[in-house]
């Protein structure tokens, strides 16, 4: 039998750098790396394409088998190609983001989306990115992580990030929609966004990038030496 590639799963909440993180380990590794969010979005954007409306699970299903999605890590995240075009700023529009929550919650389109995923686990190993993979996607993976910070942490680094593109955004409102946001996936029946029994949780609340990456990675030497 064919031993399975090795995962590093890093699971954690909005805006807790999951990308970033994910990415940087995956280039260190040498590994491949899965972005699950942006597998739903993906679907979402391809969907709006297409015109399959987000109440018909038949078409949203075929569709998912349909899907040529390809994930680099990039210097500042993780990068998306869907059908060979790049599509990173379309699916953080808004139109894909309401889509992708319609999606999402479809048993069926969450099902056909397992076999997506999984099929990226491929040689050498593969980081994958989210918020079940530790739980729901990999629940074999031999390394885990649960990566959080603060709310008040993470709304700062997301107002910074919008205030530098020249956006006009309220603190205050930030963090009660991260507040919102982390109640609603911890308390969602599929698929809650909490630590899988065997993760290792790091908080990143007073770590930079760097030494986020490095405490990673220790993990996975910890778990793998020969890496």
């Amino acid at each position: 039998m064919t031993e399975l590639a090795p995962i590093l799963t890093i699971d954690g909440p909005s805006g807790a750098g999951k990308g970033a993180v994910s990415a940087r380990c995956a280039r260190a590794l040498g590994w491949n790396v899965l972005d699950s969010g942006a597998v739903y979005r993906s679907v979402a954007a391809a969907a709006l394409e297409r015109s399959i409306a987000a109440d018909d699970v038949a078409g949203l299903v075929s569709l998912c088998g349909d899907l040529d999605l390809v994930f680099e890590p990039g210097p500042d995240g993780i990068l998306v190609r869907l059908d060979g075009r790049a599509v990173d700023e379309r699916l953080r529009s808004e139109e894909v983001s309401v889509m992708s929550s319609r999606v999402a919650v479809q048993p069926e389109v969450r099902a056909a989306l397992l076999a997506l995923q999984r099929s990226h686990r491929r040689p050498p190993g593969l980081v994958a990115d989210g918020r079940d993979m530790g739980t729901i996607v990999f629940p074999d993976a031999p390394i885990k992580v649960f990566l959080d910070a603060s709310v008040r942490e993470r709304a700062n680094r997301r107002y910074k990030q919008l205030k530098d593109k020249g956006e006009n955004v309220i603190f205050s409102r930030l963090f009660r929609d991260l507040e919102e946001r982390d109640r609603r996936d911890r308390e969602r029946a599929v698929a809650p966004t909490v630590p899988a029994d065997d993760a290792v949780v790091v908080d990143s609340t007073r770590l930079n990038l760097d030494q986020v990456v490095e405490r990673v990675l220790a993990i996975v030497r910890d778990r793998l030496p020969d890496r």
